[in-house]
């Protein structure tokens, strides 16, 4: 796969070093390093864990259950921040490119997950035409039980207010708690046979990574899988 969602992130930042204030770009590096040196690792989900039952709100209305989601098989879940999140509106429209067509010739659905409440979260589905689906995790009650969450530190708040609302008001969950990027393939069985968390926001999942571990969960021989 020619793409990589990493190469494309770290243009993101190049970008924002040439062109952002040194105490702003100061503020978004320094945040995103204690997240790395700060993580709880021992907290995130991974491989083996049993999931619980839960329910998405769908952007387009209506829910979807655990039950459903898994009704036909294996599914991947991506979080997600935010809709008008930069390197979301990055690493989103990749995996419909990377991932979605190899997830849909195998069956799998897939689904983007953040906390921002349906009507604000459908932006991003309707601004890049996106075919995977797109769901609202009410009050981070999913990313809580899987211990994805963050919260802004002090520095990152004034940040944030400094050119706006807080996020609390952008995503319209009114606190300053996100996920932290993260892939989980689920089982039929309920059970995660894959979990990959990204303390930092710019650093994610690359598609080939997740189609591998899925066609683990598959059973599919690598020459099926080339093939699809």
């Amino acid at each position: 796969m020619s793409e990589s969602l990493n190469g494309l992130l770290a243009e993101l930042h190049a970008e924002r070093v040439r062109t952002w204030a040194p105490e702003a770009l100061k503020v978004n590096v320094e945040q995103r390093r204690k997240l790395v040196d700060e993580a709880r690792r021992e907290q995130f989900v991974r491989a083996g864990d049993i999931i619980a039952p839960f329910e998405l709100l769908k952007v387009e209305g209506g829910s979807l259950s655990l039950d459903q989601l898994v009704a036909n098989g294996p599914a991947v879940l991506v979080f997600f921040r935010f809709a008008g999140c930069p390197a979301c509106n990055i690493a989103i429209p990749y995996y419909e490119r990377n991932l979605q067509p190899a997830l849909k010739a195998r069956g799998v659905p897939l689904l983007a997950v953040s906390p921002q409440v349906p009507e604000r979260l459908v932006e991003i589905k309707s601004k890049h035409n996106l075919t995977l689906q797109v769901a609202s995790d009410k009050d981070n009650a999913l990313g809580r039980r899987l211990g994805i969450l963050y919260t802004f530190d002090d520095a990152s708040r004034l940040a944030s207010l400094s050119k706006g609302p807080g996020i609390g008001e952008v995503t319209g969950t009114g606190t300053w708690e996100l996920p932290q990027p993260t892939v989980v393939v689920l089982g039929a069985d309920k059970r995660v046979h894959f979990a990959e968390v990204s303390p930092d926001w710019l650093v994610r999942s690359e598609a080939q990574v997740i189609i591998d571990a899925l066609d683990e969960v598959l059973g599919v021989t690598d020459k099926v899988a080339r093939s699809a």
